[in-house]
């Protein structure tokens, strides 16, 4: 019955779009960390919520008030992270 089913698959040129989408797969960008191997997106993620952390405490030493905070600061968040992300993998 198995075979059956993949015959079909064969037959019918299913494996085709797969294999071409799998292509895409093949080099995925990681950082060493101490021996373990993690993907780019979420080191700069990590170093990206670091840096709004430091953009917070310096806008409160400026003494500056932000008009919706739930909105900026992940807005900030997700900038330094594609900026990370352009200036170490790209």
């Amino acid at each position: 019955m198995i075979a059956n089913r993949t015959c079909k698959f064969v037959k019918h040129g299913f494996f085709i779009p797969c294999a071409l989408l799998l292509a895409g797969c093949s080099r995925a960008p990681s950082v060493d960390v101490m021996g373990s191997f993690f993907p780019g997106w979420l080191v700069c993620l990590i170093l990206s919520i670091g840096l709004t952390a430091m953009a917070r405490l310096t806008l409160m030493r400026l003494r500056i008030k932000v008009a919706i905070p739930i909105l900026v600061y992940p807005s900030l968040t997700a900038i330094f992270t594609f900026v990370l992300w352009l200036l170490f993998f790209d």
